[in-house]
C-alpha cells in the first residue's frame, strides 16, 4: 500500500509516525530509513516561519547506493513537466528542481553541462556553487558540491560530465553566505553532509535565506554546504519508493495556508533525480 505524505497537510510529527509503519526502519530519532542508503527526515525548524507549519523536509541519499541524473526539457524536446511527471516518466526514485531558469522556461540560469551537451554556457559571477557528478576520470570524487571561489568552474567542468552552477547558500565548511533580507519564500535546496551524502531539502514555509541557512546549520543533519535550487511556487520535490510517496511544492504567496497552490503545479524544465545503482530503469542510454 502506498503511503502518501504531504507535509503541509500532516505536519512533522505525524509524518514521522507515518514513516514508522509499513516495515520502514527507524535509523535514528531524526531520520527514517526507506531503503539502504535512503533516509527521510522532517524537522520542526528552531525558528518559526511567519506562516505554514515551519517544517523542513530532508531526503538523504548515499552516492554509494544511488546514481544521480540530470534531466532537461531541451534535451528531450519538450516544454518541461512537473517533478512528479519527470520521475514517473524516467523511473527516478526522487527528483527536485535542478536550478532556476530563464524567461524562455528552458534555459538554466547559470552554467549547465550534461554529457557532451553544454545546455547553458552562461557563467554567472554571482553563482558561486556548482554541483558536479559523472566523473570524467578516476581522480574526481563521484559527486560533490564545489565552492567556485575556491576552485574554477572551468576546472570542475573538465573533470565532470555533469555540472550545474547555482546560487550558493552555505560555503564549506558550514558558512552562511547570505546576509539578512526582508524577502522570504518557499525553498528547494541541495546540500551535502560531512559523509558525502546528498541532501534534497525542501521548506514550504517561507524564510529569508539567511534564516533558512541558519536553520539548516542548527539541524542534526551534518550539513557542510548547500546551494539554492528554486524558490516560491516553482520549488518542488517528489519521491516514490517502497510504498512511500512525497509530493511537495512551494507557495505562490509569502503566506502559505494548507490549500493555497495545491492545484497550480509548475512544469519544471530541468530536474535533478536519482535511482538505485542496481536498477537499470532510468539509466542513461
Amino acid at each position: 500500500m502506498m503511503v502518501r505524505i504531504f507535509s503541509h497537510v500532516f505536519g512533522a510529527v505525524l509524518l514521522l509516525l507515518v514513516l514508522g509503519v509499513g516495515g520502514l526502519r527507524a535509523e535514528s530519532d531524526y531520520f527514517q530509513e526507506i531503503d539502504a542508503g535512503l533516509h527521510v527526515g522532517m524537522f520542526i525548524a528552531p525558528t518559526p516561519s511567519t506562516s505554514g507549519d515551519s517544517t523542513i523536509l530532508v531526503i538523504r541519499v548515499s552516492p554509494a547506493e544511488y546514481e544521480f541524473r540530470l534531466l532537461t526539457a531541451r534535451e528531450i524536446g519538450n516544454k518541461g513537466m512537473t517533478v512528479r511527471q519527470w520521475c514517473i516518466s524516467f523511473g527516478l526514485i526522487a527528483g527536485i528542481n535542478a536550478g532556476m531558469f530563464q524567461a524562455d522556461h528552458l534555459t538554466h540560469a547559470g552554467y549547465m553541462k550534461n554529457g557532451d551537451h553544454v545546455l547553458s554556457a552562461g557563467v554567472s559571477s554571482q553563482y558561486l556553487s556548482a554541483l558536479a557528478f559523472n566523473p570524467a576520470g578516476p581522480d574526481a570524487q563521484g559527486i560533490r558540491i564545489f565552492d567556485l571561489d575556491e576552485v574554477a568552474l572551468s576546472d570542475v567542468a573538465k573533470k565532470y560530465h555533469t555540472v550545474i552552477q547555482n546560487l550558493r547558500l552555505i560555503k564549506r565548511p558550514r558558512e552562511n553566505k547570505w546576509s539578512q533580507q526582508d524577502r522570504i519564500w518557499s525553498e528547494a535546496a541541495l546540500g551535502q553532509d560531512k559523509s558525502g551524502n546528498i541532501l534534497f531539502i525542501f521548506s514550504r514555509s517561507p524564510y529569508s535565506m539567511h534564516d533558512f541557512n541558519n536553520i539548516l546549520l542548527e539541524l542534526p543533519i551534518d550539513i557542510v554546504c548547500a546551494q539554492h535550487l528554486e524558490g516560491g511556487a516553482q520549488a518542488s520535490v517528489y519521491l516514490s519508493h517502497k510504498g512511500v510517496e512525497i509530493d511537495e511544492q512551494g507557495c505562490i504567496k509569502h503566506a502559505c495556508d494548507e490549500t493555497e497552490g495545491l492545484e497550480g503545479v509548475w512544469r519544471i524544465p530541468n530536474v535533478l533525480g536519482f535511482f538505485k545503482k542496481t536498477n537499470e530503469i532510468g539509466r542513461n542510454p
